[in-house]
């Protein structure tokens, strides 16, 4: 762990929210690809039954608290009429080159409550301007300027660094247009960030997930990493599908329950943000069996961790320098008390982050001092899962520099470990991609 920096407050509310859905939808639903070369025509774009609200109440029955659509793909297809380019649903025969499905989202979401983020791909490949830097910094620039400005408060931008190894944006500007429009819009791992890529496409995080880092992972198809002048507080999001692809294919089958609860412990229970991808079909309507999916999903969480059981945190002396730790780590102690005794089987921890992440190493003794459970960070929040037992009193001890311990919930779900990943993902362009 790095020097220990403060959060903002629009880093700690989005923290706070911890769960996000993405939409992947596109001119590559319609071609059953992944990825395209900014060829496919405009005039194959044409959902049938496009329901925004659909996609918006079905993020809520998974717990979400934003949405985030690909305006953009690497395609250089638009989702909106941009004045930048014809490649966009103007050109389409949805709604007579007359439909707009940011707009639509974007009201889906005032509507249900729901906050916004909008994901641009720097990377185009129907641009023309596209190997001339400078005009495409300017092209960008006006369809950046556009989302901005037209669909209300935005809570998160999405620059994904696929296809753009070893190409340099005008990030200077393209941070002046954030600040000037949408100032409270999380950035993510490009550019000016304030929030970082885990660095997978599992929706995994690892133990030690730390807030402060310098420098952020790339993309998935390159271990390359960018550099920063300096460390940054920058806390990671975890984005996954629920399907193999991030586009909808009709032979593909939402992943095991199983599978997005290991996730779940691996990116929420460890600390991360996690952004799961609910890709929508060429109806433009996220499919049956994806929502009933993440609605048992959702109702599962809801389940294990939806009737806390609180207890109370009260400091206890300091115990001085951690044996063995580099200047500046502490020991400290916290009593951790139950309204009698409970039968527990998970716990779950908060730091205190107003003044930065603290916590590198904790673990958690019962009243005869016999071990519960143990860790690295704890951040946001912490869920550990562990063979049932009866407390009344526990005592979590913590390192760093001047660690602060916010809450401690136990919970009693039946469940005393935590599920396995089913799979990963490929880490390989897509097939029939060229790097030109």
């Amino acid at each position: 762990m790095t020097a220990v920096l403060r959060p903002t407050p629009e880093q700690l509310i989005w923290q706070h929210d911890g769960l996000g859905v993405f939409f992947h939808f596109g001119i590559n639903t319609f071609h059953g690809k992944e990825w395209s070369d900014g060829t496919l025509p405009a005039s194959s774009f044409n959902p049938t039954e496009l329901d925004a609200e659909q996609w918006v109440r079905t993020a809520q029955a998974a717990g979400a608290r934003y949405v985030i659509l690909t305006a953009k793909h690497h395609d250089g297809f638009c989702l909106w009429p941009t004045a930048m380019t014809d490649y966009s649903v103007a050109s389409s025969p949805w709604k007579d080159g007359q439909g707009d499905v940011v707009a639509e989202v974007a009201a889906a979401c005032r509507k249900l409550g729901m906050k916004l983020g909008l994901y641009l791909s720097p990377w185009d490949r129907n641009a023309d301007c596209y190997p001339d830097a400078a005009a495409y910094d300017e092209f960008y620039l006006g369809q950046l300027r556009e989302l901005c400005s037209n669909y209300g408060p935005l809570s998160e931008l999405w620059f994904d660094g696929a296809g753009s190894e070893g190409r340099e944006y005008d990030w200077a500007r393209i941070a002046a247009v954030i600040d000037e429009l949408q100032p409270g819009a999380m950035v993510f791992n490009m550019g000016r960030p304030t929030i970082r890529w885990v660095g997978n496409e599992d929706g995994l995080a690892s133990d030690p997930v730390e807030y402060v880092v310098d420098r952020t992972d790339f993309s998935n198809y390159t271990v390359v990493t960018t550099k920063l002048e300096e460390g940054l507080y920058l806390p990671p999001e975890c984005d996954v599908s629920i399907r193999r692809g991030w586009f909808w294919h009709p032979e593909e089958e939402p992943k095991e329950l199983d599978h997005l609860l290991a996730i779940y412990y691996r990116s929420i229970g460890l600390g991360a943000n996690l952004l799961l991808n609910l890709p929508p079909d060429t109806r433009g309507l996220i499919p049956e069996e994806d929502v009933r999916r993440i609605t048992e999903w959702g109702a599962e969480i809801e389940r294990r961790f939806g009737a806390p059981i609180p207890a109370r945190v009260t400091a206890v002396a300091d115990a001085g320098a951690a044996a063995g730790a580099p200047d500046g780590m502490e020991l400290s102690r916290w009593r951790i008390d139950f309204d009698g005794p409970q039968r527990v089987d998970h716990l779950r921890l908060a730091e205190d982050l107003q003044e930065g992440q603290r916590i590198q190493r904790h673990r958690i003794l019962d009243a005869e001092g016999r071990m519960i459970a143990q860790g690295q960070t704890i951040g946001s929040q912490r869920i550990h899962a562990f063979p049932a037992v009866v407390v009344d009193r526990l005592v979590l001890e913590a390192e760093g520099p001047s660690p602060r311990l916010a809450s401690v919930d136990g919970f009693l779900t039946g469940v005393e470990t935590a599920p396995d990943i089913g799979y990963l993902a490929p880490t390989t362009y897509p097939e029939g991609y060229v790097d030109a």
